[in-house]
């Protein structure tokens, strides 16, 4: 087995083991406004949304977890059975294994064969060169891609990039090239609004903050090589303020997509009304498969889309676009950074549906 295969294996099982943080998401932070006078009913909940000209039935998602390695084909198929179950998108792992070993090439390619009208994003680094973005876009059909930056995770891997010079004018070179939407994410440490900036006008149609307070990948290295960090597994920007701080330069062109400790129905409307379009989760869903298979990853997502439907409907939202008119309260640390930055906090909880 590859260093690389072994990786992936060692990243599922940490996952699965290690609490997520030690960093909070900040969702705690935002408050949803109750509306006593609702004039909806239940079944008038719109749940779809659109997110890179993609539709979407619902705005939940299976983000980036795994693939490269014969043993987690099986936990791919999983995978994919329970986005054509739950109706939701689904992005793969890093498919740059498969570049390097065409041996692996099928722990990507069963994606699409147990789901093969479902929207699918492929997934590389961005290091890569448009060739290869085009091949991992090929190899499962996809819908889109996710470029991953993950610097603060490279650099604690023994066997991990150092050199992070040219990743902009690549991803340029990238969304020229696949003819498919390029999603930029994070993994784990967020992304600021000066970055944000300046992957718009690189062409990128969204961006996933994958702020810290979920899964921490600094941790699971440090347990991978049996060492003991500290204030290095706080290092990162806050969900819920990545999220904000994307949102407050991204144009009408590009979309939101909120990842990185998502964790109830409450916290995917919350970063719907931030100004998400879709929301990523990925470690809660892997947990469900791997103790009660795809049923219970069904049902757990399945109760998590109701109650997302439960807080639209409190807010007074019929839909996606509504949440994003509806006010919120930003209060404690991250309305400290926020002002600190110069977000404009009070217009949030200032905000007037229109239409």
């Amino acid at each position: 087995m590859s260093v690389r295969q072994s990786r992936k294996l060692d990243h599922i099982h940490y996952a699965l083991t290690l609490e997520d943080g030690p960093s909070a998401s900040r969702f705690a932070d935002i408050s949803l406004i109750h509306n006593c006078l609702p004039d909806l009913s239940w079944q008038q909940i719109d749940l779809s949304t659109t997110v890179c000209g993609l539709e979407l039935v619902h705005p939940v998602f299976i983000n980036a977890i795994t693939g490269g390695a014969q043993d987690v084909m099986k936990t791919n198929a999983m995978l994919a059975e329970l986005a054509q179950q739950s109706r939701i998108a689904m992005a793969v792992g890093s498919q740059f294994a498969a570049l390097e070993d065409p041996a692996v090439l099928d722990s990507y390619r069963i994606v699409r064969q147990y789901n093969p009208n479902g929207i699918l994003f492929a997934n590389l680094g961005a290091h890569v060169t448009p060739e290869q973005a085009k091949q991992a876009v090929a190899m499962i059909e996809a819908d889109a891609l996710q470029i991953h930056i993950n610097t603060a995770q490279e650099i604690l891997m023994a066997e991990g990039d150092r050199d992070f010079r040219g990743y902009l004018h690549n991803v340029a070179a990238i969304v020229d090239a696949v003819g498919v939407p390029v999603i930029v994410k994070e993994v784990g440490c967020g992304i600021a609004r000066e970055q944000a900036r300046l992957l718009v006008e690189a062409g990128v149609r969204a961006i996933d903050v994958g702020g810290a307070g979920g899964t921490n990948f600094r941790a699971i290295e440090a347990a991978r090589s049996q060492r003991k960090l500290e204030e290095e597994l706080y290092w990162g920007i806050p969900t819920a303020i990545s999220a904000l701080e994307v949102a407050s330069v991204l144009p009408d062109s590009a979309d939101l997509i909120v990842s990185g400790g998502v964790r109830s129905g409450l916290d995917v409307v919350k970063a719907m009304t931030i100004g998400a379009a879709a929301v990523g989760i990925a470690t809660p869903l892997i947990k469900k498969l791997y103790k009660g298979g795809v049923a219970a990853a069904v049902l757990w997502l399945d109760e998590l889309l109701q109650s997302v439907r439960q807080y639209m409907l409190l807010c007074g939202a019929q839909s996606n676009r509504e949440l994003r008119q509806t006010p919120l309260i930003i209060s404690g640390y991250s309305r400290e950074w926020l002002q600190a930055r110069g977000i404009d906090t009070a217009a949030y909880a200032q905000r007037e549906r229109h239409g």
